[in-house]
């Protein structure tokens, strides 16, 4: 498939890449080139091996809508949508987190269409579990169920090799930490389910659930995550964190854990992710913020660590639109298209063609704009050419 422009005549894939490295963008409606770059344990980056790429790389298609990555070294998998409603997975497989009803381990190096055309872009995924919801508001859930974390009313050793219902047809968002799994539904209602240590589930206790339990409250619109802690964003612009807080990373000024929701100060948060021991916002004047470990340099305050903040600090600029947080590394987007990442670097995971560690944001060649994805050593991105 080829990509045309009109001043500029047909261009091929690879001259899509190339395009994008050299800076270059285009306003094509519907056409979505999607890249990867990192390590490649399992085949996840989708490149038909398992070679690592410390500069982004495109998968073959220019229909991608939507995808997440999840997982650990040598767990690692990708999941994306097309415009056309149908999902697709790579990767491993070492719980069934691939969807594909084959034996585990059985990875897969390229994309391969799980069943169904009604899949929409909320996606989430674990170390060995993956969820997703359709167009109809059903909530589907497959792989390893330590915990419960899959929301089917049992536990471990049950694994799903398929997608299989987790009950209601309301759902429209979800999220999963290292050991549990949250949602929103339409009705503005949170929530969550899996194991309960710490208080990450935000419900008063450290239970494990294995089906879905009600946090409070009725205005919740966002998700974010981390290592055994969780966040959440309400209608009226508050954000709230809850779980572990051993790196100051629920933003409270302390290290004090919260089994259940408490605010971080401030009414225009916009945007909220956690990564493995911080937390990456963007404010809606669009401020950026992180706060909890900065190992690496990972808080982007030009200095590589240890230290801590146990409250939100700000990045310099004004013009950031989202943010990502991963494993000990952040990526952001700044409204001109501009990609920016910094952090733990030790496979080419911020895509800066080299495997040095950062402790301030720095560009990534390009514009991109659209969706992000991440796990703890890959970055995928979404490029809406």
């Amino acid at each position: 498939m080829a990509i045309t422009d009109k001043e500029q005549g047909v261009w091929g894939l690879d001259q899509v890449y190339n395009k994008i490295n050299e800076g270059g963008i285009w306003n094509y409606s519907g056409v979505s080139a999607f890249f990867v770059w990192g390590q490649n344990p399992g085949g996840g980056l989708g490149q038909n091996n398992t070679t690592q790429y410390s500069s982004p790389i495109q998968i073959p298609g220019t229909t991608w809508s939507g995808m997440i990555e999840g997982g650990g070294a040598g767990s690692s998998k990708l999941m994306a949508t097309k415009t056309d409603g149908t999902l697709w997975t790579w990767g491993s497989n070492s719980g069934g987190q691939l969807g594909l009803n084959t034996p585990n381990p059985s990875n897969v190096s390229s994309p391969v269409q799980l069943p169904g055309t009604t899949w929409g872009t909320e996606m989430g995924a674990g170390n060995m579990n993956t969820g997703a919801i359709k167009t109809d508001g059903t909530l589907w859930t497959w792989g390893a169920n330590a915990d419960g974390i899959l929301g089917h009313n049992n536990a471990n050793p049950t694994r799903y090799s398929s997608p299989t219902q987790v009950p209601g047809t309301t759902w429209s968002k979800i999220i999963f930490g290292t050991k549990s799994m949250g949602a929103i539904k339409t009705d503005g209602t949170l929530w969550m389910w899996g194991a309960g240590d710490e208080g990450v589930l935000g419900i008063n206790n450290t239970t494990h659930y294995s089906s879905p339990k009600q946090v409070p409250g009725t205005t919740w619109s966002s998700l974010g995550g981390g290592r055994e802690f969780s966040t959440a964003i309400k209608t009226d612009g508050t954000l709230w964190s809850w779980g572990y807080n051993g790196h100051g990373m629920l933003g409270q000024n302390n290290k004090t854990k919260y089994s259940s929701p408490i605010q971080i100060p401030g009414t225009t948060w916009s945007t909220v992710s956690g990564s493995y021991w911080n937390m990456l916002s963007v404010r809606t004047d669009g401020t950026l913020w992180t706060w909890g470990s900065n190992s690496y340099g990972t808080l982007g305050q030009n200095a590589p660590g240890p230290s801590q903040y146990s409250s939100p600090i700000q990045i310099p600029g004004t013009t950031w639109s989202r943010g990502w947080g991963y494993f000990k590394s952040n990526i952001a987007l700044k409204t001109d298209g501009t990609l920016w990442s910094w952090g733990y670097n030790n496979v080419g995971q911020l895509g800066l063609n080299d495997k040095t560690h950062y402790s301030s944001p720095t560009q990534v060649a390009g514009l991109w704009t659209s969706t992000m994805g991440g796990g703890k050593y890959e970055r995928a991105l979404l490029a809406t050419l």
